[in-house]
């Protein structure tokens, strides 16, 4: 955490994970209530794109390197929230179904390159230490602050009398983790500076292109 570069992305990790449990926790319910059909079947299309982003991935690291690739997964969940928000089950279903397909950018483009910058930024020796150190600060503390947050603002949100079936003014409800995920996006982007690594002619024949970070 000496590391200016490092401590802001650990940070900026932490603070992401809160808005993101939104999606984690409410989603099914969202889509059941609105009446989409077979939701927990609908949502397995994020799974699966999943599958073809973690394939692209590898070309964004090398093009547009590593904060790039971090900045693009938080605006995805921006974008998805957003979608969310504005999406319904007439003529704006696309953006429910492009929200669920987001989450293969969201996942690939944000936790594993957030790993992967982890296993780069850290000595061998602590490499361990600091992978287990980001998933504390972010599927740990992380999302238990994001579970606690996203369920007072669905209350807050949530009408009905005692005995009635509960609902939910959701286009509030998902404004408040898409521009959560916004402000956490635009203070990473100024503050988050990873160093820049010699190139391999820079680094000398003797330097393998694996030990070389990614830009």
């Amino acid at each position: 955490m000496k590391d200016r570069s490092f401590a802001v992305f650990a940070l900026g990790s932490f603070l992401i994970c809160i808005p993101l449990q939104f999606y984690y926790a409410f989603t099914n319910l969202f889509l059941n209530e609105i009446g989409v059909a077979e939701p927990a079947s609908t949502m397995t299309l994020g799974q699966m794109s999943e599958i073809f982003f973690m394939l692209v991935l590898p070309w964004f690291l090398v093009r547009v390197g590593v904060k790039r690739t971090l900045l693009v997964g938080m605006a995805a969940w921006t974008l998805r929230y957003a979608f969310f928000a504005y999406g319904n089950t007439g003529a704006f279903a696309w953006m429910l179904y492009g929200g669920i397909l987001l989450h293969g950018i969201c996942y690939d483009f944000f936790f594993v390159t957030g790993q992967i910058y982890v296993d780069e930024a850290a000595p061998l020796t602590i490499r361990a230490a600091a992978q287990g150190f980001l998933a504390f600060m972010t599927l740990g503390v992380g999302m238990f602050i994001g579970a606690w947050a996203s369920g007072q603002v669905v209350q807050h949100y949530t009408f009905g009398a005692p005995g009635e079936t509960a609902l939910h003014a959701w286009r509030s409800i998902w404004i408040v983790p898409a521009v959560a995920a916004a402000a956490v996006m635009a203070i990473f982007a100024l503050l988050f500076r990873p160093r820049q690594q010699p190139s391999p002619r820079e680094a000398g024949p003797g330097v393998a292109a694996a030990e070389l970070p990614r830009r």
